[in-house]
């Protein structure tokens, strides 16, 4: 085992530098979290005293011991911090989403290879709690085929907010870019390419200035595939439906550690991740019909993997071909919606 311990620079501590990789990394000994970019405030030093303030991009790239850098700052500016981190020789982890059109997503990619660095899209939802146990279930074979796949996340915000970069329209801005990489990312982890794809994208609130809406079809010969979202939800508990050939499990309610983490609880606490009765889903199956524990969620993996890729030359667990797919999807998704037609994979 390699005794290196990488240096990372966070470009903005927002919701996702502050509460998903901050602590990750945090009680990760494999990784220094060394320095965050912050134009005007110093919430990093709330969090650790110990990590360094840069006031500008440029001024962490240009750090020679940064090793790997995180974008997390609004969508618009993703390809261009990958890009200017990629020439100055750091590699590199993205927030959804990855990049707002494949083309972009391609440039990164190749760039990476060229420079022989890693280039990552974070897709932490594949180590939450629901995924790992429906992954589970199909790995048993305890539905059978799957025949039939519905996954929603959903929010109630039936007031449009101004106050965050979120709600406002330009590149990258919309529900489309924010939810639809995760649910995009997942159908593919189960699923592989689709043959086609389908979608509608709407904006369905009073003065809403992005969709906030999407419903996506992956099509597949021998299985039905509907991924969705929508800001406007009451009742927003449901996340999966599967119906295979020998039963069915339905699943509400989402993963703890995004919740546990805003209540400033890092994730070396025991026991992580577990989910409450209460969220557990109900399989149904001629061997047994009723609730099916989940499995703990952790996204600690994701960071391993990294680690294990750039130190061990270890295969990423989220490999850049896995990220141009998404990226393409999503671009088939706004073809289709505004076109209304039906498109080739």
């Amino acid at each position: 085992m390699s005794t290196k311990i990488l240096n990372v620079g966070l470009i903005g501590f927002g919701l996702s530098g502050r509460y998903f990789h901050a602590p990750f990394l945090a009680v990760n000994p494999r990784f220094r979290l060394k320095k965050v970019v912050e134009r005007s405030k110093n919430e990093a030093q709330d969090f650790d005293p110990s990590i360094e303030n840069a006031r500008s991009v440029d001024e962490l790239l240009s750090d020679k011991s940064i090793d790997v850098v995180f974008i997390c700052t609004p969508n618009d500016t993703h390809f261009a911090y990958a890009q200017e981190a990629l020439e100055n020789g750091k590699h590199v982890v993205i927030e959804k989403p990855f990049a707002n059109t494949e083309a972009e997503a391609r440039q990164l990619v190749e760039l990476a290879a060229q420079k022989k660095l890693i280039i990552t899209g974070y897709q932490n939802r594949r180590w939450d709690s629901d995924f790992l146990t429906i992954q589970k279930l199909m790995a048993d074979d305890t539905m059978g085929e799957i025949v039939e796949f519905e996954s929603r996340y959903d929010r109630y915000r039936p007031v449009a907010q101004t106050n965050t970069w979120k709600e406002q329209s330009g590149d990258g801005g919309g529900n489309l870019y924010n939810l639809g990489p995760h649910l995009v990312d997942q159908a593919l982890v189960l699923f592989g390419p689709p043959a086609a794809v389908s979608a509608e994208v709407k904006t369905l609130r009073e003065g809403s200035l992005i969709d906030d809406f999407f419903a996506i079809r992956l099509h597949y010969p021998d299985k039905s595939v509907l991924v969705k979202s929508s800001l406007l939800v009451y009742d927003n508990s449901f996340r999966y439906i599967l119906h295979g050939t020998k039963g069915s499990y339905l699943k509400t309610g989402l993963d703890v550690q995004e919740e546990t983490l805003r209540q400033n609880v890092l994730p070396d606490a025991s026991p992580w991740g577990e989910e409450p009765e209460d969220r557990w889903g109900k399989l149904s199956t001629d061997a047994y019909s009723g609730i099916h524990k989940s499995l703990p969620g952790n996204y600690m993996p994701f960071y391993d993997n990294i680690y294990d890729a750039i130190v061990l030359g270890k295969e990423l667990a989220v490999k850049p071909e896995e990220v141009l797919r998404t990226t393409r999807v999503i671009d088939l998704a706004w073809q289709s919606s505004r076109e209304r037609v039906i498109l080739a994979f």
